[in-house]
């Protein structure tokens, strides 16, 4: 018999890359640069030449069996090592390889951390503007997604309404800073108030509350902005990475936990994520990629073409008279829709082949996402259309 639940999710199929399948269709008739597409947060910039020099290196001189085999459940053991020592000197924290569990991308993490904290019932709780995904993602282990509505002065944390939210129930609180859609980074003292209320709520149900942290976007930081290791705050931290932002291989679906070494059973939640794997299968991501991370973990793609973006949009969006807090990092913007029905918004912005995608899946509604991961000269190019757009439609100049 079919399974009703995933049937109905077709119903619901992700905003994000229906508006990406269309222009992608749009361009086919007008040529693809002719299409100003803002919907897929896809790296536009190369991967560092040193890890394609690492794959070549590998494939010319190591045992084909060694990269194409099955890596062990954990993940491969030098390559969490590695990863260990590169956070302690970053970050000035002690981790070992026992606290490092690689994934299959940060989804991966996000869904193995999920299952290691939250049963059946037990509610998650997380700040809009958030992730759409992350309602499958939780949903679907049995788990309960709340969602705190957003702080639309600045995005950082609405501590009202979290506070109000709070209850023996959650189990786990899931963070995505630098934040998609907005770009915002949480500050330092955003980041203390969560810790500090997490530990006193925790002492008061008398059950631990984990904080889950997305951070694929961790090095996609902008000048003069402060973007604080989250781990450092609160022991109980479930930290979620992916190499597909840092280093542009989002197809090679690599990433890892790093359960803070303070956290209570640290070691067992690790060893773990190797049984919870066996259930959900993400069993061993490739091991010629993990080798490969491994060589270039103080090594970034260039990513200075988001900043150069980013202001071009910013700018630009603000004369316009669009309300917009600039972001710290990322690749995405999250403007106020000039009128209240954002879908709608986005629909008029398609007669102008802007691919704009509405914010109400985002728990957002009346705010509209841009992805400029694409490259700068489009970025120039699509300001024409842009102003064209907003003086033909809202009498905007």
């Amino acid at each position: 018999m079919i399974v009703q639940q995933y049937k109905e999710m077709l119903n619901g199929k992700s905003v994000i890359r229906q508006l990406s399948e269309f222009a992608t269709e749009r361009g086919k008739a007008i040529g693809y640069e002719n299409v100003f597409d803002y919907s897929l947060g896809n790296p536009s910039v190369p991967a560092p030449k040193e890890f394609t020099e690492a794959l070549i290196r590998m494939l010319q001189e190591e045992d084909p069996m060694t990269l194409h085999g099955y890596s062990p459940s954990l993940g491969i053991t030098s390559v969490r090592e590695r990863i260990a020592d590169s956070l302690n000197e970053r970050f000035g924290m002690h981790y070992k390889k026992e606290h490092i569990f690689m994934t299959s991308g940060a989804a991966g993490a996000i869904a193995h951390a999920i299952r290691c904290i939250a049963q059946p019932e037990d509610e998650i709780l997380t700040f809009a503007p958030f992730f759409p995904e992350y309602n499958p993602y939780v949903n679907l282990s049995g788990a309960k997604l709340r969602i705190v509505p957003a702080n639309t002065e600045d995005f950082q944390i609405n501590f009202e309404e979290f506070e109000n939210m709070l209850s023996d129930k959650v189990t786990a609180v899931l963070i995505n800073t630098p934040n998609n859609p907005s770009g915002i980074v949480y500050s330092v003292r955003t980041i203390e108030r969560l810790a500090d209320i997490l530990k006193k709520k925790s002492e008061e149900y008398g059950h631990d509350i984990y904080l889950i942290s997305d951070e694929p976007y961790r090095e996609i930081v902008f000048e003069g902005v402060e973007s604080p290791f989250v781990s450092k705050y609160y022991d109980n931290t479930f930290l979620c990475y992916s190499f597909s932002k840092s280093l542009s291989l989002p197809g090679e679906r690599i990433g890892y936990i790093a359960v803070n070494p303070a956290c209570k059973d640290a070691e067992t939640f690790v060893n773990m994520c190797g049984q919870i794997s066996r259930g959900i299968g993400h069993n061993c991501p490739p091991s010629m990629i993990q080798l490969g991370v491994a060589e270039v973990l103080d090594k970034t793609a260039d990513l200075s073409v988001y900043e150069r973006n980013m202001n071009l949009l910013y700018d630009e969006l603000t004369r316009l008279g669009f309300r917009c807090v600039k972001p710290g990092g990322t690749f995405y913007i999250f403007p106020k829709a000039l009128e209240e029905d954002a879908v709608l918004f986005c629909e008029k912005a398609k007669k102008y082949d802007l691919i704009l995608v509405p914010a109400d899946t985002f728990g957002c509604p009346g705010y509209f996402r841009m992805a400029y991961c694409i490259d700068t000269e489009k970025v120039e190019r699509s300001l024409e259309a842009l102003g064209r757009f907003v003086k033909t439609e809202y009498d905007i100049r």
